[in-house]
């Protein structure tokens, strides 16, 4: 079991998370429309997937649209940002904050996604929401890049991230 912080303290996460490498592990979300989505949906694409606990909070939002304003004129890659956050209020954080370039998706049908990227909360505050991490995949649904963010509370590594995707 890994462990993370949130504000100095220990958290908990279920599940291991996929090292660069790996092949994503596939998975049902939700977006704003309450359609499914898959993995298997952005084939031949490059992937940044963030995943946040809530679009709710600040660093969260900024992240969020750091991620989208990095992406603005690019068509050749997708970001996926996934939260627990109903898709109800994913689209209004997305409509507030002009979000239009990035897919925001929801785990309220199934954890096993965050089980599946070792990134459940499973202790603490935030028990039940996804930890922040960051997963790049090349065009074939491969790990190139994954950042797990050690205290909940910190932003990624844009500039790691970024390259990844971009490379």
């Amino acid at each position: 079991m890994t462990t993370v912080t949130l504000k100095g303290n220990p958290v908990q996460l279920e599940g291991s998370a996929p090292h660069a490498g790996d092949k994503a592990p596939d998975f049902l979300l939700v977006d704003q429309h309450l359609a499914n989505h898959n993995l298997s949906e952005f084939n031949g694409k490059k992937i940044l997937i963030s995943i946040v606990p809530s679009l709710d909070t600040p660093t969260c939002a900024l992240s969020t649209q750091k991620f989208n304003q990095a992406i603005s004129s690019r068509k050749d890659v997708q970001v996926l940002v996934v939260s627990a956050d109903l898709p109800f209020a994913q689209k209004r954080m997305c409509d507030t904050d002009h979000i239009e370039n990035i897919l925001t998706l929801s785990m309220m049908r199934s954890k096993d996604f965050a089980k599946d990227y070792g990134v459940l909360i499973t202790s603490g505050p935030l028990a039940g929401l996804a930890t922040r991490a960051i997963f790049v995949l090349d065009d074939t649904g491969t790990i190139i890049y994954r950042e797990l963010v050690e205290e909940i509370s910190k932003e990624p590594d844009y500039d790691k991230a970024l390259e990844a995707l971009f490379s």
